[in-house]
């Protein structure tokens, strides 16, 4: 899968999960999905922030957890969680796939709920992927 993030394939399956988890937690404020390069796949809403921007700086995050976790020796780095004025910014690798997904809640949302709808998003695109 070479230039993911020009695959319309890939766009779609994208486009689907972060339409789903949008249904399922109101309080999702922004969601992208990333590859780990650096280049935006999709986001939502259209036009919330300098995309490319929060791409490179998504990918950069999450190179910075996963060395973190190579060096403490602890396993695998699953997610990143970013606690912030307004809410908190959740990074989670989709399974078996060089992607990333940034979903932003407002405060509106528990902590726990934003992960769980998160991983259960990412599970699903990575099946969705896999199958491409």
């Amino acid at each position: 899968m070479n230039a993911m993030h020009r695959d319309a394939a890939v766009i779609d399956a994208c486009s689907t999960v972060i339409a789903e988890l949008r249904e399922v937690a109101p309080s999702l404020v922004f969601a992208s999905v990333i590859t780990d390069d650096g280049f935006e796949v999709t986001h939502a809403p259209e036009n919330a922030m300098d995309n490319d921007r929060l791409a490179s700086m998504t990918s950069s995050v999450q190179a910075l957890g996963d060395a973190v976790a190579r060096e403490l020796a602890m396993g695998a780095n699953e997610y990143v969680v970013m606690a912030l004025a307004g809410g908190h910014l959740l990074q989670l690798r989709v399974p078996g796939q060089p992607v990333i997904l940034a979903a932003l809640f407002d405060n509106h949302e528990l902590l726990g709920k934003g992960l769980s709808v998160s991983r259960r998003g990412v599970e699903r695109l990575g099946s969705l992927l896999a199958a491409l």
